[in-house]
């Protein structure tokens, strides 16, 4: 989600990879609707790694920052970069999966999830001046 609200926001403005824990992931069904709320397109989005990111040629070092928006991806994103003059901030943003009994109350955990990501971009580096979020 992150990803692809701050290329929604800031299109080329500012360069922005996601990375997890775990790569080879479909993107959960219930992201990409509440991302589509707001015009922010997730259906072709797939997960990677730190290594996959590498192995694509995006070197870390290459980097300014890492935003770990769980504790599992702080620790791995802190030794991936402990050689690396970057920095690593900690978001701690609710994980929505498995919340909610119902469609809805699922969908209500994601826009939680997706407005709290929204709201640190914004915290972070402002309103967009030209794309501005549904």
């Amino acid at each position: 989600m992150a990803e692809g609200i701050m290329k929604k926001v800031f299109g080329t403005e500012i360069y922005v990879q996601s990375v997890g824990v775990v790569n080879d992931l479909e993107i959960d069904g219930f992201a990409i609707a509440v991302c589509s709320e707001i015009g922010v397109e997730l259906a072709r989005h797939r997960a990677r790694s730190f290594e996959e990111l590498e192995s694509m040629g995006e070197a870390l070092s290459g980097f300014d920052l890492v935003v770990a928006m769980s504790d599992a991806s702080r620790r791995v994103a802190l030794e991936m970069t402990r050689y690396y003059h970057l920095s690593v901030e900690y978001w701690p943003i609710l994980d929505p999966t498995g919340l909610g009994e119902t469609r809805e109350c699922k969908l209500n955990a994601y826009r939680q999830t997706r407005d709290q990501i929204r709201g640190r971009v914004v915290d972070k580096w402002g309103h967009a001046r030209t794309r501005p979020l549904v």
